[in-house]
């Protein structure tokens, strides 16, 4: 059964790339963008391999990168 529509994010953390599913909490890494989403790929296989998909997936819809700022007491 293929499972579509995953929302994740990418970004570089010292040499290596992140990547992030916004829809479940699973996250990978690799030396580039295409090696993170290639890991976070099979590691989206393996979580959904035993699980129910529908049951752990959350919507996300127009995700939206939010600046923000936070006071330290």
């Amino acid at each position: 059964m293929k499972i579509s529509g995953f929302k994740s994010v990418v970004w570089k953390e010292g040499k290596q790339y992140v990547a992030q599913c916004l829809n479940v909490d699973i996250s990978s890494f690799g030396k580039t963008k295409k090696e993170a989403l290639a890991n976070l790929n099979e590691a989206l296989e393996l979580y959904f391999e035993d699980a129910k998909p529908r049951e752990h997936i959350t919507k996300v819809i127009k995700p939206e990168l939010v600046e923000f700022s936070i006071s330290r007491a």
